[in-house]
């Protein structure tokens, strides 16, 4: 996978806005995309060196005449591989490069949004640092607790050999988690806290499970 540097990284971005969808750096989110605007979007990524595209959340709690409000912080992933379904779709695999403030953004030609992004603030290129306060066997019980409350079927065998920020953000992206938990997640400031929230949001899950009225 390309190495990125800071100089390497546009001023202007595609924005994929999407609700509920997560993209963190170095993991890889795998999308349908069928909108006419989006393909078009694709055909000009492809025809660009970086082929960057801006993963960002819809605001919901903007007001309805808002023109599709965004989340001030995304996450650019590398288009790796596409393919065409015979229905039309294009199935895509991005990996995530590093996250972004958004500044402003206006339609391109083809319909779609053209961001304008601020990289600074995010730490996201350097290499990737151990989260010295994760209990991985506590959090691996966690999720495992979480599956059972919500009747999930997560297999967690692969988790205990995982690096940290590879099981922390894979977690992360995995779970059946609300659209502002995850953007919440996007946003924490480092490992060890979005590590952190994670844990209170699965907490906080598998209490109010306890807590509602079974109806058997």
């Amino acid at each position: 996978m390309r190495r990125y540097r800071p100089e390497d990284l546009p001023d202007r971005l595609a924005l994929f806005p999407l609700a509920g969808a997560l993209l963190l750096p170095r993991t890889r989110l795998p999308l349908n995309v069928f909108e006419p605007r989006y393909l078009a979007m694709l055909d000009d990524v492809l025809a660009t060196r970086e082929r960057l595209i801006g993963i960002i959340q819809p605001r919901t709690d903007a007001a309805p005449s808002a023109a599709e409000p965004l989340h001030a912080v995304g996450c650019a992933g590398r288009l790796t591989a596409f393919s065409e379904a015979a229905d039309g779709r294009v199935l895509i695999s991005l990996w995530g490069i590093a996250r972004f403030r958004l500044r402003g953004a206006a339609p391109a030609e083809g319909g779609y949004l053209i961001g304008e992004v601020d990289w600074s603030g995010f730490d996201d290129l350097a290499p990737p640092r151990p989260d010295p306060g994760l209990d991985r066997a506590a959090l691996i019980g966690r999720v495992r607790r979480f599956a059972e409350r919500l009747e999930l079927r997560i297999e967690t065998g692969d988790l205990e050999e995982t690096a940290d920020e590879t099981l922390i953000n894979v977690l992360s992206m995995a779970l059946p988690l609300g659209a502002e938990d995850r953007q919440a997640l996007l946003e924490a400031p480092d490992l060890p806290a979005r590590r952190r929230l994670l844990e209170a949001l699965i907490d906080f899950a598998v209490l109010e499970g306890e807590n509602t009225p079974s109806l058997q």
